[in-house]
C-alpha cells in the first residue's frame, strides 16, 4: 500500500536491492540498511537502474553483530524485510563464523521489529534449512521439512541458515507474536544483477560465461529469479494468509550442463567461452582433496534435491518465471556491466 514504510536490511545486496526496487515501484517508503553509510551512494546507483525515483528511499547503518541502531532503524516502520546475511566463506574452519552473526542478526531484526509493533517481519532464510538428511540421490522437500543442524552432511552455511531461522521463530514465539513472522526460503537465486555486488549463486552463470569453468560438473539446483523472489517477500509481508508461515521460493530444476547449453544456444558469440566439456564425478572428487571450493560442492554431484514452491503458488498466488528467462536475463545483465 502506497505510503507504508518498510525497513529492508542488506539493502546494498543482490536480493535486498531488488526488494528495495520492487517496494519503491509499488509506492512504499523504504529505509534500507547497509553495513556502512559509505555504501549508500553505490547502493543508490544500483537501485536507480530499475527505480530512478528515490524520493521515498533513505539509508541507515546496521551490523548483524551489534545492537547499535536497530530500535531506531525500525521506528515508524510498518514492516521489516530482514534480508541481510553474514559475509564469509561458505565452509569456514570454524562454523561459528557464519552461525553466530546469522543467528544474532536474525534475533536483532525480529526483536527490534516486534518491539516496535510492526505489522509483520519477513526473514530471508534458505532451502538450506529445508534439506532432507538422507543418502537418497533424489529428494523433494516442502516447508514441513527442517534441516538437522547436528548432521555431519550439513555445511556451515546450511547450519547457519537453519539455526538462524529456528532462532527467529523461537524469539517470535517467546514474544507472543509468531503470527507476525514469515520466512522466505529461496533456492539458487539468479536473474538480472543491479551491480557488481551480486550473490555467489550468480557466479554459477558468470563462471560459465567467462570460461573460468574448464568443464561442467554434474551439479544442479532449483533456480529462482531474483525479481520473483523480491515479489514473494512482498507477498509474504502483506498477504493475510502468510503470517506465521514458511514459504519456499523456487522454480525449475536445472543441471549446470543445461545452463551451459542454453547460454551457447541463445547468446551466440557472447557465450563463446562457455565450455562444452563435461567433467566426470570421480575427477571432481579427486581434485576436491586439494581444493576447498571443490570439496564444498563435491557431495552434491549427481544429486537432485527438489524444493517445492507449491505452497507459495497456491496460498499467495505467487508466480515464478521460466528457468530460461532467469538464466538468460542474468547472463545478459552480467555482460552489460562487463562482468560476463
Amino acid at each position: 500500500m502506497s505510503g507504508e514504510a518498510v525497513l529492508v536490511t542488506g539493502g546494498s545486496g543482490y536480493v535486498g536491492g531488488w526488494c528495495v526496487v520492487r517496494l519503491l515501484q509499488q509506492g512504499y517508503t523504504v529505509r534500507a540498511s547497509v553495513r556502512s553509510l559509505a555504501k549508500e551512494s553505490a547502493a543508490r546507483a544500483a537501485i536507480a537502474r530499475e527505480a530512478p525515483d528515490q524520493a521515498r528511499l533513505s539509508f541507515c547503518a546496521l551490523e548483524l553483530g551489534s545492537d547499535e541502531g536497530w530500535d531506531k532503524a525500525v521506528e515508524g516502520c510498518d514492516y521489516v524485510l530482514h534480508v541481510a546475511s553474514p559475509l564469509g566463506v561458505n565452509n569456514p574452519k570454524d562454523p561459528d563464523e557464519l552461525i553466530v552473526p546469522a543467528r544474532e542478526g536474525a534475533k536483532r531484526a525480529v526483536g527490534a521489529a516486534l518491539r516496535a509493533g510492526v505489522t509483520r517481519v519477513v526473514i530471508t532464510s534458505s532451502v538450506a534449512a529445508n534439506h532432507r538428511d538422507t543418502d537418497a540421490g533424489e529428494t523433494v522437500s516442502d516447508e514441513t521439512v527442517w534441516s538437522n543442524p547436528d548432521s555431519p552432511r550439513l555445511s556451515a552455511y546450511m547450519k547457519s541458515k537453519t539455526i538462524a531461522e529456528r532462532a527467529a521463530w523461537d524469539l517470535a514465539s517467546s514474544m507472543g507474536a509468531p503470527g507476525k513472522l514469515v520466512s522466505v526460503n529461496p533456492t539458487l537465486i539468479a536473474g538480472p544483477v543491479l551491480s557488481n555486488d551480486f550473490s555467489d549463486s550468480v557466479k554459477v552463470i558468470q563462471r560459465l560465461l567467462t570460461g573460468s569453468v574448464p568443464g561442467v560438473p554434474r551439479l544442479g539446483w532449483n533456480f529462482v529469479d531474483v525479481r520473483d523472489l523480491a515479489d514473494l517477500h512482498i507477498l509474504a509481508m502483506t498477504h493475510p494468509d502468510a503470517g506465521g508461515e514458511r514459504f519456499i521460493g523456487g522454480g525449475t530444476f536445472g543441471w549446470m550442463g543445461d545452463v551451459a547449453d542454453l547460454l551457447r544456444a541463445r547468446l551466440g558469440d557472447a557465450a563463446g567461452k562457455v565450455t562444452r566439456r563435461r567433467v566426470p564425478d570421480f575427477v571432481i572428487r579427486l581434485a576436491a582433496l586439494f581444493d576447498s571450493e571443490l570439496a564444498y560442492v563435491a557431495p552434491g554431484l549427481g544429486q537432485r534435491h527438489d524444493y517445492s514452491p507449491a505452497k507459495a503458488l497456491a496460498r499467495l498466488g505467487w508466480k515464478s518465471r521460466p528457468f530460461e528467462d532467469t538464466v538468460l536475463d542474468c547472463a545478459r545483465s552480467l555482460i552489460a556491466i562487463g562482468a560476463g
